[in-house]
């Protein structure tokens, strides 16, 4: 019975391993995919008048 025992815990230690594995294969994947998505985005041109937005509020907290 013993025996039995142990050889269900390695075979659960087997699974949970597996599904470990799969799990960070999966989050890997994501982060990948999340990357390539924000280096799309960073890389985009700025509108001028985003800018122009940016640099107003620049001078007035120099202001301020």
């Amino acid at each position: 019975m013993i025996e039995h025992q142990s050889e269900q815990t390695s075979a659960g230690s087997e699974v949970n391993a597996a599904a470990l594995d799969e799990a960070r294969l999966r989050q890997q994947a994501i982060g990948v995919r999340l990357r390539q998505m924000f280096d799309e985005v960073v890389n985009e041109p700025v509108p001028d008048e985003f800018l122009d937005i940016l640099r107003r509020a620049d001078k007035s907290a120099e202001q301020g």
